[in-house]
């Protein structure tokens, strides 16, 4: 029962961004309109894609936090991949933030660059933990390259 409990911790934690990134997405009041009147590239996917895509990235990354978590490794071991989780999911909302709601365009391209950066080195880390773990956050690290390319094209388009 202790690593059910641990689980629905981990992918609650996971969520945290996607929960402070929609208070600034295009949802929330104000957001759409600007988001809505900016260039976008050829390969902005829907705006449904990106709700299942977050959805799918943040269980993933619950499911490897789980997995590094629950691992016989020592805390000490832990500490590092722990901070940098930690890391990329304060620069994940702050991305939200900067984009969405500063419309900091630029900002939010350092930031992303930031997180992809963090996030590889958190892949790496938790391969030291467990390699379920680290194979988890690749898609992760897929779609924020992803990510930094459409960050870059509305940089680049406006």
């Amino acid at each position: 029962m202790k690593k059910f409990w641990l689980f629905v911790f981990a992918i609650i934690v996971s969520f945290v961004p996607g929960i402070i990134g929609g208070f600034f997405s295009p949802m929330s009041p104000g957001a759409n309109e600007w988001y809505n009147g900016l260039i976008q590239s050829v390969f902005t996917p829907n705006g449904w894609v990106f709700s299942i895509a977050w959805i799918i990235l943040y269980t993933l990354l619950g499911v490897a936090l789980f997995l590094v978590m629950k691992s016989s490794k020592s805390r000490k071991s832990k500490s590092v991949p722990y901070a940098l989780f930690i890391s990329q999911m304060c620069l994940n909302a702050l991305w939200s933030y900067l984009f969405f709601g500063l419309h900091m365009v630029g900002g939010a391209f350092i930031a992303l660059v930031t997180l992809l950066m963090v996030a590889i080195w958190m892949a790496g880390a938790f391969r030291s933990i467990s390699r379920g773990a680290s194979y988890l956050v690749w898609p992760y690290i897929v779609w924020l390259s992803f990510a930094l390319y459409l960050n870059g094209a509305i940089i680049m388009l406006n």
